[in-house]
């Protein structure tokens, strides 16, 4: 049985929603001399890039890229490992990113680092929120926020630029 797929971004939406995510991150963040924005492996980190890069070309504020691998399928096996010195992090605004934010089980356990880290603050951005948290986390920057029932699934296509696409399948 083929599952159908439905476009729900394509390229152009998805970059503009990532140049929207970027700007409410600068307008939030605008007395800040630098920014750290932590992706979560795999499509994650390639939107942290594409924030990063956005954020580069309308703020003045350094931003650093940052990649944070979590076992999605057993996070308590390991904590999630980040490629920085935590020492670093210390006073701080940090932004952890995912492309989707469904039961929030990535995300929670991707601010898990950071939480025995004196930071100034720590956020969350997702391109696709879908409504479907079963723990207590959220998203500060939302590309877009989808209502989906629970036997739906998001697939996110980042790898390519020009041939980026959100599917509901």
């Amino acid at each position: 049985m083929e599952t159908s797929k439905t476009l729900i971004l394509n390229s152009l939406q998805i970059g503009q929603k990532i140049n929207r995510m970027a700007w409410e991150i600068y307008e939030n963040n605008s007395s800040e001399k630098d920014l750290i924005l932590v992706g979560v492996q795999k499509n994650g980190f390639l939107l942290a890039k594409r924030i990063a890069d956005a954020l580069a070309r309308i703020a003045p504020l350094q931003v650093r890229l940052f990649d944070l691998t979590i076992n999605k399928k057993n996070p308590l096996e390991q904590q999630g490992l980040i490629n920085i010195p935590i020492g670093e992090l210390e006073g701080k605004v940090i932004i952890v990113i995912d492309d989707v934010l469904n039961s929030g089980k990535t995300l929670i356990y991707g601010v898990r680092p950071f939480l025995a880290i004196p930071l100034k603050r720590l956020q969350t951005a997702v391109l696709v929120d879908r409504n479907h948290n079963r723990y207590p986390i959220k998203s500060d920057y939302t590309g877009l926020s989808l209502a989906t029932t629970l036997r739906e699934h998001i697939s996110v296509e980042l790898e390519k630029e020009g041939e980026e696409a959100v599917y509901l399948m």
